[in-house]
């Protein structure tokens, strides 16, 4: 049995982090093999200054996605994943954080764009920096033949908008 599925029974998490008007916002949803929640967590709006968009430039978005948002989101989520699955490149950097293989899906393939990271499988990429991740979310993927990655990311966009409504931030449910 490899580390993975020991300290996880192949929990499965899902980070999806966006900008808008408010700031940055991230949800961080674990399932098990099934698609069932097993933790949501939501982060409050991260608002860069100013000053910190002149210093930061073009590592802002990534810092604050990978090390401010979902790190934080990661840690403070006591169900712990098998590999944890973000929807925006922004997001990747979260691997340089957590011990836990990171994937980015791309719901969309657009063969004219940049590969923007390594390929592990059609519209499944990992973190340049860390190869060993292919085979890590191959294996652990191939026991999880026709999960739809995209659904989950569904849900985490609909409770983060309902949880705005209601005022909610870094809440516990399910």
């Amino acid at each position: 049995m490899s580390a993975l599925t020991a300290t996880s029974g192949h929990h499965l998490g899902f980070l999806s982090i966006h900008q808008d008007a408010g700031g940055f916002v991230g949800g961080y949803l674990v399932t098990n093999a099934w698609g069932r929640p097993l933790e949501f967590r939501l982060s409050s709006a991260v608002q860069p200054t100013k000053v910190q968009q002149i210093l930061y430039g073009d590592t802002l978005a990534p810092y604050l996605c990978g090390e401010v948002i979902g790190k934080t989101l990661i840690e403070k989520t006591a169900a712990r994943a098998a590999c944890i699955i973000v929807d925006q490149p922004m997001a990747m950097d979260v691997r340089l954080h957590v011990e836990t293989p990171i994937g980015l899906w791309r719901s969309i393939a657009d063969p004219d764009q940049e590969a923007p990271g390594l390929h592990v499988r059609d519209r499944l990429y990992c973190h340049a920096r860390f190869p060993d991740d292919v085979a890590s979310l191959q294996t652990l993927l191939e026991k999880l033949d026709g999960f739809d990655f995209a659904e989950p990311f569904t849900r985490i966009r609909e409770a983060m908008s309902e949880a705005r409504k209601l005022g909610v931030t870094m809440r516990r449910a399910a």
